[in-house]
């Protein structure tokens, strides 16, 4: 996506904007300003989610479908017409144009002391070949998005892939940022509807209007903007602070209304994909050792404790769910950071992890965790959600807080040794017939309360699983000099094809050394973790 991006950048503010009647939730035009505030948005929003739902109009679905890959690849914004970029502050607001695959108009707005004036689509805005069907799109069409680039100042002494945007939102309620590591990956949205819930599809609400609140001053690290998100079964008043630090950090305010009720209502979802990883592949399914944005979920519950769960191609859609109570935080993340163990130009070593921060109390609930099948890279085949336990019902309210964090790891780090790697294999001796039915697993952990181990002293594996026997329990030292490697390795024997939910973790004297792993392990699956294929409701694509 980023290949086809270029700078939209502002550099007269009474040319790109257009006075803004009273009817802003409408986008209309009328020849005055609109007063804007985030609480007349969340009224609004309370106001329209009595009132049936409208699907916004489109430009021609035919002229829009003439905007290919290839011939929306060749639109360029122009780098003098981005918002912001005279200032105030220091991060240009560039736009996507609507093409094929994002039809959706997002109508945006730029305030000023409270008012808003609507930022218009036109095609002067952009670059484009004498012959492109663009062309034809009428004045005040919209946009399909926009990005936040990185810093103007002083952009001449930062390396090319620094001088790229850092915050992305594009289709439906979807957004990106980059982490700490300058490399775009998972996805997060603003709310997931009824994701792998049996007889419903999954519904994609839209982020409809944006409007942009200018940075305080020049040096300003942080941006504001308001969303309203719209959909059949939903209408809400959304509200980022953006901060850009090592990585990028966002506080969400967010406040909904549910028009109907929903079956599996889905809080802070993080969007991801995993095809393979160390655990497990088919032999020449691809020629690289690893295929993934991330590899695993962390889980920091209520109680303190701390769980890790790697990521599975499972061979159907399965959910788990871990139910908690006012959780610390839970994420999906990118732990593996060895080139060597990708090989891959894409950048998979630097994905950033998505850590998801509860501000406030959220109450009962689980994490959820959706896991579908893929036998490729392009389908993003993973979700994780929060899901409160309370039904989700036509009517209900919903005013929460939490913080993102778009870091290379989780932001508050665990005292705790964690898993680094989750190998399978055939169970049994080295050397002698191995028994069928037998998986033998290798989990690795590596951290501080590993490296205090006193000589000769070895930690316990305590292990658990739903059924099946265990045996072969033992632990021990990596091999490869670094402080505080062990390996926890077991036998697992089982039959039939049920899923078999494993735990882990390592302790001494009764005291935990490593958080917790958890695995769900598929005997029917046994030879590879990637033969999934995409399912029909491939519900982790973005639309």
């Amino acid at each position: 996506m980023s290949t086809r991006r270029e700078f939209l950048t502002y550099a007269s503010l009474a040319a790109l904007l257009t006075p803004l009647g009273r009817g802003a939730l409408a986008a209309d035009t009328a020849d005055h300003p609109s007063a804007f505030s985030f609480e007349d948005l969340i009224e609004q929003a309370q106001a329209d989610a009595l009132k049936p739902y409208t699907y916004p109009s489109t430009a021609s679905a035919t002229l829009l479908a003439r905007l290919d890959y290839a011939t929306h690849g060749q639109i360029h914004f122009k780098p003098e017409r981005a918002l912001f970029a005279n200032g105030p502050g220091k991060f240009p607001v560039t736009f996507f144009h609507l093409g094929s695959f994002f039809r959706t108009p997002v109508r945006m707005y730029a305030l000023d002391n409270g008012i808003a004036r609507e930022i218009v689509y036109d095609p002067a805005h952009f670059d484009m070949p004498g012959d492109s069907p663009a062309h034809a799109l009428p004045r005040n069409s919209g946009f399909a998005g926009f990005r936040i680039q990185e810093s103007r100042l002083g952009n001449q002494a930062k390396r090319a892939w620094q001088r790229n945007d850092w915050v992305a939102f594009l289709g439906a309620s979807y957004f990106r940022a980059i982490g700490e590591l300058y490399q775009y990956g998972l996805s997060a949205r603003a709310i997931a509807l009824d994701v792998a819930q049996a007889g419903k599809a999954e519904e994609f609400p839209d982020f409809t209007h944006i409007w942009f609140e200018p940075p305080k001053n020049e040096h300003a690290n942080a941006m504001t903007l308001y969303a309203r998100l719209d959909g059949p079964s939903i209408c809400g008043a959304y509200r980022f602070l953006i901060h850009r630090t090592q990585g990028v950090v966002m506080d969400i305010d967010c406040t909904f209304f549910l028009r109907r009720s929903v079956s599996r209502l889905g809080i802070a979802p993080v969007t991801s994909m995993f095809w393979f990883s160390e655990t497990a592949k088919r032999t020449a399914a691809d020629w690289r050792p690893e295929v993934h944005d991330s590899d695993g979920l962390g889980l920091w519950t209520g109680n303190g404790e701390r769980i890790w769960r790697p990521l599975n191609n499972p061979p159907r859609t399965m959910v788990s769910a871990f139910t908690d109570h006012q959780p610390k935080g839970f994420g999906l993340l990118q732990r593996d950071r060895n080139f060597d163990h990708y090989l891959d130009g894409v950048n998979y070593q630097r994905r950033p992890s998505l850590w998801v921060e509860p501000l406030g109390d959220w109450g009962k609930g689980s994490v959820q965790l959706m896991e579908n099948g893929t036998d490729d890279e392009i389908h993003d085949n993973i979700v994780a959600m929060w899901v409160p336990s309370a039904p989700a019902e036509a009517g209900n309210r919903y005013s929460l807080r939490y913080r993102l964090h778009w870091l290379a790891q989780e932001p508050y780090a665990s005292p705790l040794a964690v898993c680094l790697a989750t190998r399978l294999g055939n169970g049994g001796q080295p050397g002698q017939p191995r028994p069928v039915g037998v998986r033998k697993f290798v989990v690795e952990f590596q951290g501080a309360p590993l490296e205090k181990l006193a000589p000769g002293v070895k930690p316990e594996a305590v292990i658990s699983c739903s059924r099946g026997e265990l045996s072969q329990v033992f632990t021990e030292a990596v091999p490869d000099g670094i402080a505080g490697h062990w390996r926890a390795q077991f036998d697992l024997t089982v039959g039939g094809k049920d899923p078999v939910e494993l735990r882990l973790f390592l302790r001494l004297d009764g005291q935990p050394l490593s958080e917790t792993w958890l695995y769900q392990y598929h005997p029917f699956n046994s030879e590879s973790t990637a033969i999934g294929t995409p399912s029909t409701a491939d519900t982790g694509n973005r639309p």
